[in-house]
């Protein structure tokens, strides 16, 4: 009962958009701007850093509350605070407050990772940084950091639990960022620029 009650309360948290919520205040409603996604980086480019800032900080604190709230309750089962994780990140995909028209899950299962799997974390920024700076795509940078879950799998030796979700997170932030996919593979997916301005200073890639 108690597992159950945290799903569902985990769900809830991650239905809690931070771009939309954010976004009401302002008067507006990202998903009618830019690529249509209530998420940080569509959040970025249409309104501003500052804007995009509190979206992250909302996102990623509601997969850090899932998980804390996981560990306090069934502190002696780490399944659960995957299990709370996964289905914060499923409520920022498909929110419930708003439409079932949310995000793409990243930000909230990087703010998860923090508490339940901070050693895959590191692996998971560095591959999305390095991918981003030679790349300047957002989208493939974050498909990549989420596979890389399955490579700290490998090496850290995990759990089943762990292998289990590291492909079910890989495979959800795969569907969730398919029209990225598409585009890149159409030729039309849009660079951040300055990213690979910074990655050719960094790297002398003429990419």
């Amino acid at each position: 009962m108690t597992l159950a009650l945290l799903i569902v309360l985990a769900y809830l948290l991650g239905s809690a958009s931070g771009s939309l919520l954010l976004g009401r205040l302002r008067g507006v409603d990202i998903r009618t701007l830019g690529s249509g996604n209530a998420g940080g980086t569509n959040a970025l480019r249409t309104q501003g850093l500052k804007f995009a800032l509190g979206v992250a900080l909302i996102d990623v604190g509601k997969g850090v509350l899932a998980a804390y709230l996981a560990q306090r309750w069934l502190p002696d089962s780490p399944e659960a605070a995957l299990l709370a994780v996964f289905a914060a990140v499923i409520g920022h995909i498909w929110p419930v407050f708003h439409g079932f028209r949310g995000g793409k899950g990243a930000a909230t299962l990087v703010g998860g990772l923090l508490l339940v799997w901070p050693q895959a974390l590191w692996v998971v920024l560095g591959v999305w940084l390095l991918c981003l700076l030679l790349s300047g795509y957002v989208g493939l940078s974050t498909v990549l950091a989420a596979g890389s879950l399955m490579a700290s799998a490998y090496f850290f030796e995990a759990s089943i639990s762990q292998w289990l979700f590291a492909v079910a997170a890989t495979m959800l932030l795969t569907f969730s960022h398919r029209s990225n996919l598409l585009r890149l593979r159409q030729g039309n997916e849009s660079r951040f620029e300055k990213a690979r301005i910074l990655g050719r200073l960094l790297f002398g890639s003429r990419g």
